[in-house]
């Protein structure tokens, strides 16, 4: 809470009269300031890139058919994450063949095509520290026999055919996921009112 406060002060210390500023700052110790200083430089280096990492989130045509997209979202809005980009469509075969482009050959991949195809699929793009690691923990185990409750699987879902929603499961995936469900534009750059509290890594 003091850095906030801290960061807020520095921030404003050259706008309305200098008088004031000063008179703010100079009731904090000076080492206490060039710590925070030093602090903010060094996260500015090392933390901003794991802070705007971005992960794809799709919920499945089943978990909108059950009117689970709200919360879905809400899970991830309580978690911190910030949201950048959503979406709902028809999922085209082309779009799937190649989001699944690793499955195409298996033997089950006209049945999940039938599926995925089967309703409308709500695609969403989230920015965090970690969010691609720690959404694939909140998601749980693609079998949701095997999913921890508390997971959206272990609480959701019912059969492996039937896992609700899709999360990235590394970097580059997400990566390549956003560029193929969304376009630049589609992708917004914002910042929460409470982002320097919860992305304050």
């Amino acid at each position: 809470m003091l850095r906030c406060i801290i960061k807020k002060i520095l921030q404003h210390s050259y706008v309305g009269e200098q008088g004031t500023s000063k008179g703010l700052l100079s009731a904090f110790p000076t080492a206490l300031l060039g710590e925070h200083r030093a602090a903010v430089g060094h996260r500015s280096k090392s933390s901003l890139p794991e802070v705007r990492e971005r992960t794809l989130i799709a919920v499945k045509p089943d978990g909108v058919h059950r009117r689970l997209v709200g919360q879905i979202i809400q899970r991830f809005e309580q978690r911190g994450f910030k949201l950048v980009g959503l979406k709902m469509l028809q999922v085209s075969e082309d779009l799937l063949s190649q989001h699944y482009i690793e499955l195409r050959t298996k033997p089950f991949y006209p049945r999940l095509q039938q599926y995925m195809t089967s309703g409308p699929v709500v695609v969403m793009v989230w920015e965090g520290h970690k969010v691609v690691q720690t959404s694939r923990v909140m998601v749980g185990h693609t079998n949701p026999a095997e999913a921890s409750a508390g997971t959206v699987r272990g609480d959701f879902s019912f059969h492996v055919s039937r896992n609700v929603v899709h999360a990235s499961d590394s970097l580059e995936g997400a990566q390549r996921e956003i560029q193929l469900w969304f376009k630049g534009r589609e992708l917004l750059n914002w910042d929460c009112c409470d982002q320097s509290n919860t992305c304050d890594v």
